[in-house]
């Protein structure tokens, strides 16, 4: 399963094949939780990620949002584009029969101009068959004029605020995974115009730490800010496992000890991977000092240029220059 997955995700490696047997969950067990920023809201201290749960089998897929759900790990991710609309269309099914209700649900928008974001907003409410989606991000904020382009007027804020007022989306924010210069200068362009993110997405990892380190460079700007940060790629698109620097469960149990991360957001391509995020979403206690410390000296030399991390070094990942129609068209 975790194979396949790899084969399907441009530049990735598979997240770890776990047999299905390898973690027992009691039936009480719940994930525990920690403040989303300033938003009020509670959330689970991992989140499923929406693009992985596009490669297993759509049952598969329903089954593991059902599970962390009935669990306590409400924080769902998604993203209009991925797999052509069909993780949120998988997510929409697994959110009937009252699932709804128990999760804290977000998707991120390509759109750079109001109108395509507007359309892609309405789309991804459509699939995800709800008529609000508690978080929206502006989505691969990686080009050093997204921030410009996103305040313009007839911009990507325009038409979040607006969807906000209608009623559309609770809370607002951004991800990005290839500069923490660009990701600086996201959240002092909103402070500029007056404007306050809820949420900030990026890389948090043991290899991030040496590396363009989104942890040293944003995190600390972010909590300044009010802005609660959501750690994704802790295994680099399952890169790291690939090259030795860390096993799976040390890449988590590391993004997850990080001061100020809110969620820690993790892909699932098969319910063994999910078992052993569930599990640690249940069991967790930050990593202690000298662990972290002596993980991290392990783990430098794999840093150096951003081998593993190709998605600070490479376009590999980025789907909005790979479909540059997504900024501007809601046409996938």
């Amino acid at each position: 399963m975790a194979a396949r997955g790899a084969q399907k995700q441009a530049g990735g490696a598979p997240q770890g094949d776990v047999p299905g047997d390898k973690y027992r969950i009691p039936s009480d067990a719940r994930a525990k939780e920690r403040e989303l920023g300033r938003t009020g809201v509670r959330v689970s201290i991992l989140g499923v990620g929406g693009y992985h749960l596009g490669l297993p089998d759509e049952q598969e897929s329903i089954r593991i949002v059902r599970r962390a759900l009935d669990h306590g790990m409400n924080f769902l991710d998604n993203c209009w584009d991925y797999n052509d609309g069909r993780s949120e269309e998988r997510m929409g099914k697994a959110l009937r029969d009252g699932y709804r209700e128990k999760a804290f649900l977000m998707t991120k928008l390509d759109g750079r101009t109001a109108q395509s974001t507007r359309d892609q907003l309405d789309q991804s409410l459509k699939r995800l068959q709800t008529e609000m989606i508690d978080l929206v991000q502006i989505h691969e904020v990686i080009r050093d004029d997204d921030p410009e382009r996103c305040f313009a007027p007839g911009g990507t804020v325009e038409a979040l605020v607006e969807a906000r007022k209608a009623g559309k989306l609770r809370f607002i924010g951004f991800t990005g995974h290839k500069d923490p210069r660009i990701h600086r200068h996201m959240l002092e362009t909103a402070r500029k115009s007056s404007f306050h993110f809820d949420t900030v997405q990026m890389p948090i990892n043991v290899l991030d730490a040496h590396y363009r380190s989104f942890e040293k460079e944003v995190l600390p700007l972010a909590q300044q800010e009010g802005t609660a940060v959501l750690g994704m790629k802790s295994m680099a698109a399952g890169l790291i496992l690939e090259s030795g620097a860390a096993a799976a469960v040390e890449c988590l149990r590391y993004a997850m000890s990080v001061p100020g991360v809110s969620v820690t957001i993790t892909g699932c391509d098969s319910e063994g991977v999910f078992e052993q995020a569930l599990w640690l979403a249940t069991t967790f206690k930050p990593m202690a000092e000298d662990e972290k410390a002596k993980l991290l000296r392990r783990t430098a030399a794999y840093a150096q240029g951003g081998k593993w991390e190709k998605f600070k070094t490479t376009q590999a990942f980025d789907g909005t220059e790979q479909h540059k129609q997504w900024l501007t068209s809601a046409t996938l």
